[in-house]
């Protein structure tokens, strides 16, 4: 099976923030994705139905910046923000809802996530979760697949650093990150499989495309992903991210490392592959304990604090985020660092004596400050 991949000029941007609809009233996840599409135009060009209707997703245009694509996220959250309030609803971000119980969701009314739940059922409908992607662009289909064997060495980067989700239906599960394990149990999500090159990809989809088990590539939601249409290599493994701010920091992180892969092709190297085990155990790690974790680093069983690896990785980037001008937006990683991800932040309201429902106040207040809660 051939697949045309569509090559971008450069490391070039795409950002997708999915946006949960709250009750000012009772914090709950609320229907109301239809009706602000109503007001907005069902087919506006970067707001989207998301699987709930309790949810809407907000996209950029191809952007060449991460203040550019910032920009854009934040015009779109305006005009959804707008709609949104006078049907006494608020906008947050998170891996999961502390609260809300997925079983009281509606479906959203496109056809695909009907479909998606038909053929899913439970593992579909559950899926009360909520992420960031970031697509780069890369500039030919041959140097997809060694970029995304690459960047899987980073997934417990990018999840430490974005984990939201601590808690799941009014619990605390005990993990930095429910998210990432209810996401996995779709049959083509989770970690993606180690390719060899392209012409695998195009061989492994047109297997699962025959045998029914996907209609088309975009079925396939691994952690990284090459995207053909769109020309790029795009992470998936952010929980949903509260603030403006970590938007910025995990879009830099992404756009400094592939344009570094990139570089690095170019000049004649071959980019390492990590093995599957160690990818495995190391998202585990960052799923369960965030920014605590130590994670493997080689394969000898050495390890690092995440925290060292991420100081590490920000000063080797820096660089090439000047020459990207994304500086600014990778040294958030620094105040991440300091005052917490948004799991440690939202357990903090509730060491500090808070309920889940003042959990959810604060994930709003940090949503529309657009920085992190105790940011200098």
């Amino acid at each position: 099976m051939q697949i045309d991949f569509s090559p971008s000029d450069g490391t070039s941007l795409g950002v997708e923030w999915e946006l949960e609809l709250v009750s000012a009233e009772t914090g709950e996840l609320t229907s109301g994705a239809s009706t602000i599409l109503q007001t907005l135009g069902t087919d506006h060009p970067t707001v989207k139905y998301e699987l709930l209707e309790s949810c809407l997703e907000v996209v950029t245009g191809v952007c060449r910046t991460v203040p550019e694509a910032m920009a854009d996220l934040a015009g779109s959250v305006a005009q959804v923000r707008a709609a949104a309030e006078p049907l006494g609803l608020q906008l947050m971000c998170s891996g999961s809802h502390p609260t809300t119980d997925w079983a009281t969701q509606q479906i959203s009314p496109n056809p695909r996530y009907a479909a998606l739940v038909e053929h899913m059922q439970w593992l579909a409908r559950r899926l009360q979760i909520f992420g960031v992607h970031v697509h780069v662009g890369v500039r030919e289909a041959t140097k997809a697949i060694p970029i995304v064997n690459a960047l899987s060495a980073y997934v417990p980067h990018f999840l430490a650093l974005s984990a939201s989700s601590p808690f799941w239906i009014g619990t605390d599960t005990g993990l930095a990150s429910v998210r990432s394990k209810v996401f996995e149990g779709l049959p083509t999500a989770g970690l993606p499989y180690q390719l060899a090159g392209w012409e695998q990809f195009e061989s492994f989809m047109g297997t699962l495309i025959e045998s029914g088990t996907i209609e088309s590539v975009k079925d396939v939601w691994w952690d990284i992903r090459p995207h053909p249409v769109y020309g790029t290599v795009e992470l998936r493994i952010c929980d949903g991210l509260p603030t403006l701010a970590e938007i910025g920091m995990v879009a830099a992180l992404a756009q400094c490392l592939v344009e570094q892969l990139d570089t690095q092709l170019d000049r004649g190297y071959t980019l390492p592959t990590p093995s599957g085990w160690t990818v495995r155990e190391n998202k585990w790690r960052a799923a369960r304990y965030g920014l605590d974790a130590v994670v493997i680093t080689d394969e000898k069983g050495s390890t690092a604090p995440i925290r060292q690896l991420l100081e590490e990785l920000v000063a080797e980037l820096m660089p090439v985020a000047v020459r990207l001008g994304c500086a600014e937006q990778l040294a958030t990683v620094a105040t991440v660092l300091s005052t917490g991800a948004s799991y440690q932040r939202q357990r903090a309201v509730v060491a500090a004596g808070g309920s889940l429902r003042d959990v959810v106040s604060s994930l709003v207040a940090e949503f529309d400050a657009g920085v992190p809660a105790g940011s200098p």
